[in-house]
Order: structure tokens, then sequence, then C-alpha cells
């Protein structure tokens, strides 16, 4: 049975998805020694996916990954509302916010993001960002008395926001600067379809356009478009991308460029700190970095990240990165990792369930569908194989 090095054992830094995976793979891995999980909400690790879905739309108030009974079961020691201040790792002692301070033999960085504000914007109520349950229950809350709502930003986490309340029965304006919803990420050719889909329940969707400034008193009550529209406002949400949370990490010596910067088993530049999910940074099979925001990844990291730590060999890696996103009844679908520049051949559409395959030199590099699951699952093996494009829509 693998047991500690020391007696401090491992802190996991943060309470989302990653920190509880880690945990919960540390104990399969049969890892005797001490277990803690450091985080900054007052909830128990809970999954975030469902915030801007379920969760908004009332449909469900619990989304905690684990009960309390697994953490005692497994001697997980799981301290809430005192997050991480700093780090210092030539002590391997870690520094709490209220200054409590944590000896550890393996750390291991899970803090996740913290979405982006717009600095321009005054304080005013009735303007919200998503990330932690809190944020969710206001705006559901503050929903149920909203007549009209500007969402700023197409992003998945927009468009997921947008559907939720036009389901709650706000009136939705959708504001995106880009040529269509998430156009950044998956072309405009995808973008179009997601903008017909949203178009069809009753969403405005305003592109090329970005939000020149929001007003009223106390409440947000208008918002001003580029172009000079003024738009009425209850509620004004806020999803333009998140940023790594490592803000506590300066001074600690290690290495963080658009996330923490790991080898491909997560392994950061100091001795015994590792990181994993959505703020880890890791080193691909090219050499390259990439910092991947996707649930499933998260599962994936683990099951390399732990083997590492314990100092067992590692499995390899999954090498089909996968992502979805719930719009309406249409699940949309990501295998692969297409991008905004590739060629996109779309292979099925009746109007609002679609298909779409995705070719970089003459390779099938990813698929995107919305409402056909098993058909995207069906391009998985090609899609590894790197398998010419003609095998898929010739």
């Amino acid at each position: 049975m693998a047991t500690s090095a020391g007696t401090a054992g491992v802190v996991i830094v943060g309470g989302g998805l990653s920190a509880a995976r880690t945990a919960e793979q540390l104990r399969r891995s049969e890892f005797a020694g001490p277990i803690t999980i450091v985080s900054d909400e007052d909830h128990l690790p809970y999954d975030r996916p469902p915030l801007s879905k379920e969760v908004l739309r009332a449909e469900t108030d619990d989304v905690t990954l684990k009960p309390a009974e697994f953490y005692a079961e497994n001697d997980i020691t799981v301290l809430l509302g005192n997050g991480a201040k700093s780090l210092d790792t030539a002590a391997k002692k870690l520094t709490l916010a209220d200054g409590a301070e944590l000896g550890y033999d393996e750390l291991v960085i899970a803090t996740g993001l913290v979405p982006k504000r717009i600095g321009s914007f005054p304080d005013l109520q009735g303007i919200f960002v998503l990330r932690s349950l809190d944020d969710t229950m206001a705006l559901r809350e503050a929903a149920k008395s909203a007549r009209r709502a500007v969402v700023v930003g197409a992003g998945f986490i927009g468009c997921e926001v947008a559907a939720s309340l036009r389901k709650l029965g706000v009136e939705v304006v959708l504001v995106e600067p880009q040529p269509a919803p998430l156009a950044s990420v998956l072309g405009e050719t995808i973008g179009a379809l997601v903008t017909r889909l949203h178009r069809a329940e009753g969403v405005d969707v305003r592109c090329g356009v970005g939000v020149a400034q929001v007003s009223g008193e106390e409440r947000v009550r208008a918002v001003t478009l580029g172009d000079g529209t003024e738009l009425d406002a209850d509620l004004v949400v806020i999803g333009i991308g998140s940023h790594p949370v490592t803000g506590w990490l300066d001074g600690s010596g290690i290495a963080v460029d658009n996330g923490v910067v790991c080898d491909e088993v997560g392994r950061t530049s100091a001795p015994h700190v590792w990181a994993i999910g959505d703020v880890a940074s890791w080193r691909d099979t090219v050499g390259g970095q990439v910092r991947v925001e996707h649930w499933s990844n998260v599962a994936d990291q683990a099951r390399v990240l732990v083997p590492a730590l314990l100092g067992q060999e590692p499995p390899a890696a999954v090498t089909v990165p996968y992502f979805w996103s719930d719009q309406y009844d249409v699940k949309i679908q990501c295998l692969g990792e297409p991008e905004a520049t590739d060629t996109v051949h779309v292979v099925e559409d009746d109007g609002r369930k679609f298909l779409a395959y995705y070719e970089r030199d003459g390779v099938v590099v990813g698929v995107v569908g919305g409402g056909l699951p098993g058909k995207v699952m069906k391009a998985r093996a090609k899609i590894a194989a790197g398998a010419p494009i003609g095998d898929l829509i010739g």
C-alpha cells in the first residue's frame, strides 16, 4: 500500500471537480496518508457545468459531487471558506486567507478559473458573472422579477445562460463582438447554426458589436452598444471568458504563463507541487503547452497525475478531448481539437440538429454535433487515428 513520504500528506488547493477527483484518485490508488482539501468556498466541492443550466433554471439545487460522508469515510479533511493566500515552496508551507499555515509533502493546485469582468462597468445591482453556486442562486432570484436581460459574450457560458434565462421567460439580448456565437472557438460556420438555434427560441442575437456602457442609478437599467443602440435591461450577465486563479502564487517561484506551467504529468517548476484542471497548462505530445477548460479533462489528468505523484508509472494520456454544451433541447458536443481556422464540412443539418467535421491539412481533427450524440461519438476512432477527411465525407 502506498503511503505518504512524510506526515503532512497531500494538500489540494481548490474546491471544485479537480480537487474532488484528485482526492478520490489518491484513495483509489491506496494512498494512506493525510489528504486535505482547501477551498475558499463555503460548499463542499460541487459540479460547475449545471450552474448555467439546471441550477439557473431552478431544476435542481444540489450539485455536490460527493456527500460529506464520502470525505469522512475516506479520511479526507475539507477546509471550507478559507482559501490559499501564498505558498512557500522552500519551506513546503501553504498560508491560508486567515493566516493559518499548512505544511505539505505534496501539494496539488486545483484553483480553477475566475470570470473576467469589465472594469468600465459601474458597481450596480443587477450585473452578474457566473462562477460559483452563490452567483447562480443570486442570478436565479433576480431572474424571477426580471423582464429583460442582456448577456455580454456568446461563448459557451453566455449561450447557456441566454438559453436558461429564455426558458425562464426573460427577454434576452445576446451581444457578441465576434461575427457569431462561439466563432473564436468553433468558427463562423457552426456559429451561424448556433445563432439560428437561439433566434428560433426568441433570443435577439447581436453580433459584430460590443458594449459601450451600462447605466442606472442603484440598479442597472440600460445597456448602450458600440453602435449607439440602447437596450433596456433589468439584468446584465457578463460571459466574456475567465482567467486562471494564480495570483496567490506570486513570489512562490512557480512558473505561470496562461496558467500554471506543468510537464506532461502535471508536475510544476517547483518540487512536490502539481497542478490539474482549468488552472493547469500541461505539456502536450509535441512539446507545446495546452490549458484545457473542459470537464472531462479533469478525470483524464487525475489518472495521470496521481500515479506520477505517488512515484508510479502513469498511464498514457487520452488523446481525443471531449466537451459539450446544453442549449435548449440540443446538446452541442465536440470531439477532438477543432480550431476556428479549420475547414468545416457540415454533413447533416435539419434546421436544428447538425453534424460537422473539421479538416486540417487533409486530416479530420474534430467533429461537432448538435443533437446527434451517437454520430459524434462514432468519429472518435477516426480522429484518434488522424484519418483522412475522405474517410468520413467521401
